[in-house]
């Protein structure tokens, strides 16, 4: 697995940044949290999550549940001043309810159901709710977790369909909004991000079959994705890119 020792740098989002993090108690989540509030040029960092810890230094944890908009709202209203990175780094692959599918006869609606709502149409409500609080007077980005699965052009060995479906969803969805918003707000991105396959309990399940350095800490992976947000700019809004920068096949 490789480890955590990197440099972040996030300068070209300026000083006295103002972060959020949603999923900020999960594995990738607070691995953001504890990047950003490294970062000498974070000022705060809002870190919501259904199971909020203590508020410590710059990072101000709140209570907060993703799919359900009237926190998202209340959340999004509790913020002052305009916000400079917003991250959605919530998501669902499995729980004692939910498995991969291996094959069409595994579809379930009900299970289909679930897996869009959080993976697809949380994000599309929290993205609704805070893209009017970016920066327009300096660089602004809002990205999502996403994944290389949800790559239509990609899938060659097929399986994962409610997994999959509900990130190819969530790509469109960044896509459509960062045309309205290069409209609004011509110094915002908003782009989806794949981190690869990290050593949590979202990944625990499927690691067998990982190849020889491609499992990576959170602490690893989240470093990664915030140095490649740090090298984006608007005309790389709507798009895709995983941990190395590059941008994923549609």
């Amino acid at each position: 697995m490789r480890g955590t020792d990197m440099a972040i740098d996030l300068s070209s989002f300026g000083d006295n940044i103002t972060a959020v993090v949603f999923g900020a108690g999960g594995g990738i989540g607070s691995a953001f949290v504890r990047h950003l509030a490294a970062a000498g040029n974070v000022a705060t960092v809002h870190a919501f999550s259904r199971r909020p810890a203590a508020s410590s230094g710059k990072v101000r944890f709140t209570g907060c549940d993703i799919t359900d908009e009237e926190q998202v709202s209340a959340a999004a209203k509790a913020i002052d001043g305009p916000i400079q990175l917003c991250i959605i780094a919530t998501g669902i692959l499995h729980d004692d309810d939910i498995a991969p599918e291996k094959s069409n006869s595994a579809l379930d609606a009900t299970m289909m159901a679930e897996v869009l709502r959080i993976n697809t149409i949380a994000p599309a409500i929290a993205a609704r709710h805070f893209l009017p609080l970016l920066d327009r007077d300096r660089k602004s980005a809002i990205a999502a977790l996403s994944a290389r699965v949800g790559s239509i052009g990609d899938n060659r060995i097929g399986g994962w369909h409610s997994y999959r479906a509900s990130k190819a969803a969530l790509n469109q969805v960044i896509r459509t909004m960062s045309i309205e918003l290069a409209r609004k707000n011509r110094k915002a991105l908003i782009v989806g991000l794949h981190p690869g396959t990290v050593d949590t309990g979202l990944s625990e399940p499927f690691q067998k079959n990982v190849p020889e350095g491609k499992l990576f800490s959170p602490d690893y992976s989240t470093g990664e994705m915030l140095n490649v947000l740090n090298g984006l700019g608007p005309d790389d809004s709507g798009w895709c890119f995983d941990y190395a920068g590059q941008r994923i096949e549609p």
